[in-house]
Parts: C-alpha cells; structure tokens; sequence
C-alpha cells in the first residue's frame, strides 16, 4: 500500500504561476506606458499598464505609504503558511491546486512590491465604459485558488 505524496509537490505549479506573472508584467512594462497606452484586444478586454500600492480592487491604494511593508509581510507570512500545510497535507489535489496558485500568486505580487513599490496590473476587462479594476497573472492565480478552497470546503465529507 503506498502512501499519498506530499502537497509540496504541487509547488511546480506555484513557480508557473511566479514565471508567468512575472513574464507578462515584463512584457507589458517593456511595451505600455504606465496610465497612457491601451491595447483593446476585443470589445470587452483591453491590455493596459497601471500601478496599484493598494490590494485587491485597489483597496487601500490612497494610503500614504505604510500598505506597501504591510502587504509584504502579510503577504510572506501566508506564503509560510501555506508552505506549511502543503508539507502536511496528503492526498488532497484539489486542495493543493488551490494553495500553490494562491502561493505563485502572492510571491509574484511580493516581487512587484519589493522591486517597484507597488504591483504591475494590465488585464482591463469591460463592458461599455464600465472597467473592473485591472489585474494581472498572479491575481488570477490567487482568485482561482480561492475559488478552489471554497469549491474544496463543499466538497469535503465531515470526518
């Protein structure tokens, strides 16, 4: 009888997420200028290049400065977290999917923190003039994952 794996080895799939993130906001760096050029892919998706110091949706992004050091920590004091349980945990995919996204995600937006102060989003979805805030790799990675926690929660039978 063998014995599940370990949920560190989902960990290749948080450093894809890391990569591509980290790929992409390169790309769009190199070739958009901050708040001026907007690609419209479709009628719906535009690519763009903005800045946010703030979190999800921007929130906090009006604050004078101290969002910056607390998302890093935050943000590294999750990674460890989830670094943890993925090391505990056997034999749940689903549930090791769903932290290695939310880990590539937070690490790739830690990196944009560190090295620029503040994170690289360039994904513009619309409808009409209505934009919902821009967002990038990592945030999809994070979105994703979390959808996956909850969809694992349902799922799982009570012990």
């Amino acid at each position: 009888m063998s014995t599940p794996k370990s949920g560190l080895r989902w960990l290749w799939l948080s450093a894809l997420t890391l990569v591509l993130d980290q790929v992409t906001k390169l790309a769009v760096m190199a070739k958009l200028a901050p708040y001026q050029d907007v690609v419209p892919l479709t009628g719906f998706f535009n690519l763009v290049h903005v800045h946010n110091t703030g979190a999800a949706f921007s929130l906090f992004a009006d604050q004078p400065g101290w969002q910056r050091g607390f998302f890093i920590v935050l943000a590294l004091a999750a990674a460890a977290v989830i670094l943890d349980l993925l090391r505990k945990v056997n034999g749940r995919a689903q549930f090791c999917v769903a932290l290695a996204l939310i880990l590539g995600g937070a690490l790739g937006n830690v990196i944009d923190r560190v090295l620029y102060g503040h994170v690289i989003d360039f994904l513009d979805f619309h409808v009409g003039a209505w934009h919902w805030p821009a967002f990038n790799v990592a945030d999809s990675g994070i979105t994703l994952g979390a959808a996956l926690l909850i969809l694992d929660a349902f799922r799982r039978k009570p012990a």
